[in-house]
């Protein structure tokens, strides 16, 4: 504000000796006086656009979300400050932090080369490595003519095969960790993680660092698996998971140690104002929420 009014303070401004002259235009050219004119006669003052004290909302849209192409290189990110494209706030204690790249986590573990959609493929584990963006880590897997990233399991260690089928057979499989298989290949009471909600979809749940789901049991062309938070979810048995479970496991142990820990990491400290406890505070038993079906089924008014 202060820096527009005196942008429009110097544009009114007309330096003449004596002769009330009109100002110049800011981009017009300075005429210098000519020779054997009177001393009075000196230039007017040459002025400049005013300071842009705006930046345009092009330049703060977040393009690298928008990527369409597929890359396993790191894309470069920039920050949001928990604003969104008109710049107010949307999410609080967010700022700062240490520069990100943003690596592309494939959550499509099913997705075939073109003309071998009926046959299982394997991929080879490049690295397995830390990812900034998330708590869990993930690996460079190689197959066929592509690389891509995905989220990796407990033991997943660089040079293992994981393999990926959309096979459901009479028998249950004894899949080995870091497999992908629908739900309804494996056997009841195994070990998933991220889950898919509908099929082709890619994964919705269990992706958080040292968390895995369990397969309670199969229903009728659907499957029930129960979440980490002990909520049980019920899916069709073509949904792929991941066996095993997700890597990192010793996240929640980790001590932060200083507040500054906190800033590399992008978290800003609350506001000092007291805020009085509402009925949040203390311990409750509730009792756990019925199960949520993500099965489309016909209701019995278009059967009959």
């Amino acid at each position: 504000m202060a820096v527009a009014s005196l942008s429009r303070a110097l544009r009114s401004l007309c330096l003449t000796q004596g002769v009330s002259r009109p100002a110049q235009l800011p981009f017009q050219a300075a005429r210098l006086p000519a020779q054997g004119a009177p001393p009075s006669c000196s230039p007017t003052l040459v002025l400049s656009r005013g300071f842009l004290t705006t930046i345009p909302v092009a330049q703060n849209r977040t393009l690298w979300k928008q990527r369409t192409k597929y890359t396993v290189r790191p894309i470069g990110m920039k920050k949001t400050g928990g604003r969104d494209y008109t710049g107010k706030i949307r999410t609080h204690g967010i700022g700062g932090g240490h520069k990100q790249r943003y690596r592309m986590v494939d959550f499509q573990r099913l997705k075939f080369e073109p003309g071998k959609e009926e046959h299982s493929f394997e991929e080879k584990v490049i690295e397995v490595r830390y990812d900034p963006c998330r708590t869990a880590d993930i690996a460079l897997v190689a197959g066929g003519n592509r690389k891509r990233w995905i989220i990796a399991t407990e033991n997943m260690e660089a040079g293992d095969l994981i393999k990926t089928s959309n096979h459901i057979g009479r028998m249950a499989v004894a899949a080995n960790e870091g497999d992908s298989y629908p739900l309804g290949a494996l056997p009841v009471g195994t070990l998933v993680n991220n889950l898919e909600v509908y099929p082709g979809q890619g994964a919705k749940y269990i992706r958080a660092a040292g968390t895995c789901g369990v397969l309670l049991r199969k229903v009728n062309g659907t499957a029930i698996v129960q979440l980490p938070s002990k909520r049980q979810v019920q899916v069709l048995e073509t949904c792929m998971v991941t066996v095993g479970r997700v890597s990192n496991v010793d996240h929640n142990k980790r001590i932060i140690g200083k507040a500054g820990r906190n800033r590399w990491l992008g978290i800003r400290p609350s506001s000092g104002k007291w805020k009085r406890k509402g009925g949040w505070a203390g311990r409750k038993i509730k009792p756990l929420p019925p199960m949520k079906s993500f099965v489309n089924r016909p209701s019995l008014a278009r059967a009959s």
